[in-house]
């Protein structure tokens, strides 16, 4: 009886609930029947809850539509500097102050910037997320691909003159200060041991300078602005931004493809990936410079050949690539080093092939698994898909160690894998130490 009751009282009493409980509420209920009073209770009456618990919403407001008749001058209360009832409401000119404030700068249309254009440029930066990776990479920077590590690296690689004393060890404890020292925490962050972990592996192939003084001829430079500009078909492409961490050197890399090798990458057929766009997923402006080309460094800084780009991939927290996505990162920005800098040596007007080619390394790690890159790019005349091609080399995922563990992962009560590093394979760090010694051995 009570529950009927007070069901057919819950739409009245849902604002008084959080103040009466339903046993208080039901009592009531039935004295009221008793005494032939009104079931039906309105929440208006009950002035001990507040107003937010029982007023209604109100209705948004329809802005009322101004209409503008041509040839007739509204009466408005502008002059007056009050309301006025049946005089119009006053249209006044946007407020522009005196002085230039950053904080409320409001940017003119497109079409009025000086460097607005009609044809469009479509953009590759840091956080260009590509939908066919490595394959659309290739095809905008007109290059064959080839998967593995370059047989002369290789061999750079495993030559037992080229360790160091005691390599594996040192390695190991490397990896170690990384996951496991150099923090106070609990575990250290992907963003902060994989920094760690790469800093720490140069400054172990550094050691070799005293063996090898070109490596002395080396510097490495950080967050430099980087932009190159090229013509692929009817579009028109630019890559630009921040691209990590720079490698750089006085001498050029040596060619590794001689002229035999360039000349039968004409034969070469690229791959295709229609009906998709090869300018899916690139930022398209209408505002740029047409000739964009940089280094980010001056005509007469000391260290101008690019020797090896370092990418990291938990670098920018705020956009997350996956693995193909950032393999083709790496392709885009070593393309565009070696670009910017056959602009700067031959021009920018297209060519054949180049004189020189120039060739540039590449490594991206995320602090376990690691990516190796070796670009040449033999070609600045991107017209169209035949002729001479660039070339590159694309060795991906190559473990460094299996697990590096603070606490041991039980399952079912066993020891599924113990704490500490554990699967240690030294042959990324051979390739890592190749590519570093690559040009001074």
């Amino acid at each position: 009886m009570c529950s009927n009751i007070f069901s057919e009282a819950v739409p009245c009493l849902k604002a008084v609930t959080p103040l009466f409980s339903p046993k208080s509420i039901c009592t009531h209920l039935k004295w009221l029947r008793a005494n032939g009073g009104a079931i039906h209770l309105q929440a208006q009456r009950h002035f001990s809850v507040s107003h937010c618990l029982t007023a209604k919403v109100p209705p948004p407001q329809i802005p009322r539509e101004r209409v503008e008749i041509p040839g007739l001058q509204m009466v408005t209360y502008g002059e007056r500097m009050h309301f006025v009832p049946g005089l119009t409401k006053p249209v006044y000119p946007p407020w522009r102050r005196n002085y230039k404030d950053p904080r409320y700068y409001y940017a003119p249309p497109a079409s009025k910037i000086p460097l607005f254009k009609e044809e469009p440029c479509y953009v590759y930066n840091q956080r260009t997320s590509a939908l066919e990776g490595v394959r659309q990479a290739a095809w905008l920077t007109k290059t064959k691909m080839m998967s593995g590590f370059p047989p002369h690296l290789l061999s750079l690689a495993e030559n037992p003159e080229n360790h160091l004393p005691d390599q594996d060890e040192r390695v190991q404890n490397i990896i170690k200060h990384a996951r496991f020292w150099d923090t106070t925490e609990d575990r250290p962050g992907k963003v902060k041991y994989s920094n760690t972990l790469l800093f720490n592996m140069l400054h172990l192939c550094a050691t070799l300078k005293s063996i090898h003084p070109a490596i002395g001829r080396r510097i490495i430079a950080e967050n430099y602005l980087l932009a190159a500009t090229w013509k692929r078909d009817e579009h028109l492409f630019q890559v630009r931004g921040r691209n990590g961490l720079l490698l750089s050197s006085m001498d050029p890399l040596p060619e590794v493809f001689g002229k035999k090798e360039i000349e039968d990458t004409s034969d070469h057929v690229l791959e295709t990936f229609y009906p998709i766009s090869p300018t899916i997923d690139l930022q398209k402006v209408n505002v740029y410079k047409e000739a964009m080309n940089s280094t980010g460094f001056r005509d007469d800084y000391p260290y101008p050949h690019a020797h090896t780009l370092y990418f990291l991939e938990s670098a920018d927290p705020c956009c997350k690539l996956r693995p193909e996505q950032f393999r083709a990162r790496m392709v885009m920005f070593t393309f565009a080093n070696a670009l910017a800098r056959a602009h700067k040596l031959y021009g920018t007007d297209p060519q054949r092939m180049l004189d020189h080619p120039i060739t540039i390394q590449a490594v991206g790690t995320n602090g376990r698994i690691f990516q190796f890159l070796f670009f040449q790019l033999n070609t600045t005349d991107f017209s169209g898909d035949d002729g001479i091609k660039n070339q590159m080399w694309l060795d991906e995922d190559v473990e460094l160690y299996d697990f590096a563990k603070v606490q041991p992962l039980i399952k079912r009560k066993q020891v599924k894998v113990p704490a500490g590093l554990a699967g240690y394979k030294p042959g990324a760090f051979r390739k890592f130490l190749a590519l570093y010694l690559h040009g001074a051995v």
